[in-house]
């Protein structure tokens, strides 16, 4: 028996066949804690937001107090640059997402048009199974309806709106207080812990803040230049609506490998309702602009910071998005990244306790 718990990967197969037996544990009772895991949610969520935005712009308040500017006036400063910053970016902004959105509005019956053009050039193509054809058409009826009722949902959601914006309203008070306390929550922290694992504790800490720190700052920073980098593209193209698209692309390239999918996809549907050879033209820029994201922004912004395997990104995605949805799919990997951090602390921690 000893020869097998000694094996490496005999224990790697131990551990991995708990960890599927755990998950299947939680998946089995998730139904008897979904309200619990509702609660918690709606709860915390602007917690977790509030201290990634601290987590984000703390180094700015460290670099002010250090300049023996008090916490307190420093983070007004940065609140007041940031206020300032977006009222101008979205005074110039706005009225131009209006205005887009405004002709988005107007030309929708002939895209619809032409869309169904498309389709029914589809249908008649003799060279499509007619099984691939019935199953596009079941495909679009079933999306035409999600879409229905989604829209549906959010103008009869009032409650859940005006939820929404109270939340959206505390985070920037959350925030405040989590950057202007955030040596002090540390401290408290640290105090709560027995003295014979601070120095442990301390390392742990710094460990989480190198996992996280430069790729929570990078993937923000990487974001806004994939999103310009694809706003020119469809600007150069002649793509309609540039500035919306490449908004979405933007938000969509925080998510890891598959963003560049989702952020993709509406410029592409957009395109088919234009013609073929738009398509052919936004499929090339975005393809552009994930080549340049891959190999030259984010290895020169963010680089290999998390050191964590494609295989257990994506795993994380998986359990992200099951758990929350596009939130968890944000969320997953610094929160993976900073499970890895503990697990190797406290298996280090074991392993010294075992040999000592």
């Amino acid at each position: 028996m000893d020869m097998f718990t000694r094996n490496r990967w005999f224990r790697a197969l131990v551990y991995t066949l708990l960890s599927l037996a755990v998950l299947y544990m939680f998946a089995q009772l998730r139904p008897l804690v979904s309200g619990v895991y509702l609660f918690l949610k709606a709860v915390l969520m602007p917690f977790a937001v509030a201290l990634m935005i601290s987590y984000v712009l703390n180094p700015v308040v460290n670099l002010l107090h250090h300049r023996k500017v008090p916490r307190t006036v420093a983070v007004l400063l940065i609140y007041a640059v940031f206020i300032t910053s977006m009222t101008v970016i979205l005074m110039n902004l706005i009225p131009m997402f209006i205005r887009q959105l405004m002709e988005l509005n107007e030309h929708m019956p002939q895209l619809n048009v032409r869309a169904q053009s498309i389709m029914n050039d589809f249908n008649e193509n003799r060279y499509l199974p007619d099984s691939v054809r019935a199953g596009i058409n079941r495909a679009l009826t079933k999306m035409e309806t999600g879409v229905s009722t989604m829209i549906t949902d959010y103008i009869n959601g009032i409650g859940n709106t005006i939820n929404m914006l109270f939340v959206a309203f505390i985070i920037p008070f959350l925030a405040f207080y989590f950057m202007k306390d955030f040596q002090v929550i540390e401290r408290g922290i640290l105090a709560s812990v027995p003295k014979k694992h601070r120095k442990q504790t301390v390392k742990l800490f710094l460990d989480i803040d190198r996992a996280l720190g430069n790729y929570i700052r990078g993937q923000l920073l990487v974001c806004v230049i994939v999103g310009l980098l694809a706003y020119i593209g469809y600007w150069i193209i002649g793509m309609p609506y540039p500035l919306l698209l490449a908004s979405v692309v933007a938000l969509m390239n925080i998510i890891p490998y598959l963003g560049p999918f989702f952020g993709a996809a509406p410029a592409i549907l957009m395109a088919a309702a234009v013609s073929w050879k738009m398509v052919v033209y936004v499929i090339i820029v975005n393809t552009a602009v994930q080549i340049l994201e891959g190999n030259v922004i984010s290895p020169q912004v963010v680089g290999r910071t998390l050191h964590m395997h494609p295989l257990t990104i994506i795993f994380a995605l998986l359990v992200g998005g099951e758990f929350a949805g596009v939130v968890g799919l944000i969320l997953a990997v610094p929160f993976f990244a900073v499970l890895k951090v503990l697990v190797q602390h406290f298996y280090g921690y074991y392993i010294h306790r075992r040999t000592t």
